[in-house]
């Protein structure tokens, strides 16, 4: 082993000798360039990164790829993802381009092989490293990075400080309460002190870490996350693309902060893996975004889901739904129930209508007896395809909930499926809150999913079903895997498969993804499915921040927050939830049938609104006018950009200040004319836009709480 591979003591920059000795690799696609570095005694890793926005330098050799294995620990002793003995004796051996992509090959000198492919364009790519077992003996791996760069910038005079001025922007949700998103310095707290370690001859060993548990990927923390400095001009975003257990973390190396990306490792997640020789292991994708600030960054994040997201037609025209649930029926439907709502949802220009959970119970208690998925025998007298024909009847795709992971303790099947169909621990299979979970590994399980989904496609035409997900199963499976973490990475797996074969087979068919609101919001699912309902949460004065922010977690037409008008609100309180769900994709609910014809007229509106916004929406980028949103700010501002004009729904939901300002930097120096999109028949804000700013302020003219969603125009 090369003693300059893992020595953690030296310069922060190399000098112009050492520099000179490093090999280059160059990659440029539209909108991305970078240039990697390595060298005899040198790992590969980041040199530059450049896109139409911003421009990064680094300062620290941070190896791109870094694997910790059983016996092969750290270089210095920590509990980080990098620094890896393994990491530092990779060497470059070759690389191979393709459109939009580099491929590398690096090795060990003992044979541990890892392939680095990257792909992107636009200002974000995407990463997967896959290991091979090339040694002779068994190797066990128990974390791979997706990838490791540090954040540039950080050498040179005045920036003495590698972590000064740097912001962390990190979200976390709960039940009730998504998408809540802080920005602290680096240097703020706790959470990377000044610690003087050059005094040590060492790098530093702290780190900010974050991470997922169990099956509920975004039940905490969440897998986005990013850190942005005004005086680099330059932010980074991150995403770990896994509907499981994740990690990433933010530390200092030699000079300068880095960021490393991982799914599921030994020290969280009970993972690991053991490999054969010849065998090999593929870690969870991740994907990086960068421009000059937090909004350019975002929009090169969503164009990257875009571009990853599976071909669907409700991608380029995404469905107005009606779903029962929410403030509504509530798990409780029946036939006398359903039909006035699919008379008046139809009514007001609703697409699809969704019947929610209890559909398939004839008690109200069903909660640990589901997983048959047959129809209510009591709930519809003349069967469930009444309500059916009701809603193809007055024009609209028939939806229904399903939670299909889950069997209740309770159920008969249960006891009909093999034991081993269902995650087990030492034996016992796993349960939560009175359900057992079904691992989608076994032919079993995934034969009783496929079944169900496809009887109600094939006996009622069934086009949108809602997946709900509302336990989590903890760290995994020890049922033929090598650890509990691989047994639950192999059945996170196995469920992507599943959704892919559903829709192989029933291509039009729309999936709505839930899970205790947004418990399991990732990129993997979202990927394949069409929508995501951002959360569970009842009060209309609380969701707003949770629509808001939803953009920087997922695609504005997949973010689906819930409009829950209802007969006993004012005009204006219900206008101020629709704008809710007007801020992404459009999702309603609601006693339609018991509204007046002032209030069945504003949701027309709200409805007819969506209808014209939804071209736009699906190539739209988010920004937010105030900052991200607070959980307890008074004002709320959520926009989307579209190549004609700027969307813009902002609440104000208590006491203080009337008037606030929006900050819109693109548009400054431009005319703009700012029109109403909705409500048009209430009374309207005062507005007036500074262009010399490019800032809107606005001024509420009636009683909070109150809400408007305006549209920004320049002149051409």
């Amino acid at each position: 082993m090369l003693e300059s591979a893992i020595t953690d003591a030296g310069p922060s920059v190399p000098d112009d000798r050492e520099a000179a000795s490093l090999e280059r690799v160059d990659w440029a696609v539209p909108g991305l360039r970078l240039s990697f570095g390595h060298a005899a005694d040198t790992p590969l890793h980041l040199l530059s990164l450049e896109t139409d926005s911003c421009e990064v330098t680094t300062a620290s050799r941070l190896p791109l790829v870094e694997i910790l294995a059983a016996g092969r620990g750290h270089t210095l002793a920590n509990s980080r993802l990098v620094q890896t003995s393994v990491g530092a004796e990779l060497r470059y051996v070759a690389h191979e381009l393709a459109e939009n992509s580099i491929r590398f090959e690096l090795a060990t000198p003992d044979g541990i092989l890892a392939q680095l492919l990257i792909t992107g364009r636009d200002g974000a790519f995407r990463t997967s490293t896959s290991v091979v077992n090339a040694t002779g003996h068994d190797v066990l791996l128990v974390s791979v990075t997706s990838w490791v760069s540090p954040f540039g910038g950080a050498a040179g005079p005045g920036f003495e400080d590698p972590a000064g001025g740097w912001v962390l922007v990190e979200g976390s949700s709960d039940w009730l309460g998504e998408g809540r998103w802080t920005e602290s310095t680096l240097r703020q707290g706790t959470l990377l002190p000044t610690l003087r370690e050059d005094l040590t001859g060492h790098t530093p060993r702290q780190a900010v870490i974050r991470t997922a548990n169990g099956t509920w990927s975004t039940g905490g923390h969440l897998p986005v996350a990013g850190v942005r400095s005004e005086d680099h001009h330059v932010a980074w975003l991150w995403e770990v693309v896994h509907n499981g257990p994740w990690r990433w973390e933010v530390g200092e190396h030699r000079g300068d902060c880095y960021f490393a990306l991982a799914g599921p490792t030994d020290w969280d997640h009970q993972w690991s893996q053991r490999l054969a020789p010849g065998e090999s292991f593929t870690a969870v994708p991740a994907v990086v975004a960068v421009g000059r600030d937090l909004t350019a960054a975002a929009a090169a994040l969503t164009g990257a889901r875009r571009r990853d997201r599976r071909p669907h037609v409700d991608n380029t025209r995404p469905s107005i739904v009606f779903n029962d649930y929410m403030n509504t029926l509530n798990g409780d439907p029946s036939t006398e129930k359903l039909l006035p709502l699919v008379e008046a949802a139809s009514a007001v220009g609703v697409e699809t209508f969704c019947i929610d959970a209890g559909w398939y119970s004839n008690s109200p208690d069903w909660w640990d007896s589901v997983g048959e998925w047959a129809p209510s025998t009591t709930r519809f007298p003349n069967g469930l395809k009444e309500v059916v024909a009701a809603i193809r009847e007055h024009g609209m795709v028939p939806g229904l909930w399903l939670e299909p992971e889950v069997v209740g303790v309770n159920s008969p099947v249960a006891e009909r499926l093999p034991k081993d169909a269902f995650l087990q621990r030492g034996g016992f299979r796993v349960e939560e809150q009175g359900r057992y979970h079904l691992d989608l590994r076994h032919p079993a399980a995934r034969a009783h999913l496929d079944g169900v989904i496809d009887r109600l496609v094939a006996e009622f035409g069934i086009g949108f079903f809602k997946f709900d997900y509302n336990i989590n199963a903890g760290p995994g499976t020890d049922r033929d895997a090598p650890s509990v973490g691989a047994g639950l990475l192999g059945h996170n797996r196995a469920q992507l498969a599943w959704l892919d074969g559903i829709l192989d087979r029933h291509p039009r068919l729309v999936l709505e993804n839930c899970s205790s609101g947004g418990m399991r919001a990732d990129a993997a699912l979202l990927s394949r499915m069409q929508l995501q309902s951002t959360s569970d949460q009842q009060d209309p004065l609380r969701y707003p921040p949770i629509a808001a922010a939803a953009p920087l977690s997922m695609l504005p037409e997949t973010a689906a927050s819930w409009a829950y008008p209802q007969p006993e609100m004012s005009l204006e309180a219900s206008a101020f939830t629709l704008v809710t769900g007007l801020a992404g994709r459009f999702y309603l609910s609601g006693y339609l049938n018991r509204m007046d014809t002032a209030q069945l007229a504003l949701v027309r509106e709200a409805v007819d609104a969506a209808r014209r916004l939804r071209t736009g929406l699906i190539e739209s980028t988010p920004s937010w006018p105030l900052g991200l949103p607070g959980w307890d700010d008074r004002w709320i501002a959520a926009a989307l950009h579209t190549p004609e004009h700027v969307v813009v729904s902002v609440w104000d939901r208590g006491e203080g200040p009337d008037q606030m300002y929006l900050h819109f930097p693109a548009l400054q120096g431009k005319d703009v004319t700012v029109d109403t999109v909705f409500p048009r028949s209430l009374p309207a804000w005062e507005t007036r836009w500074h262009a010399e700013t490019g800032t809107l302020a606005v001024r509420s003219t009636v009683p909070a709480p109150t809400a408007r969603t305006l549209v920004l125009t320049p002149s051409a």
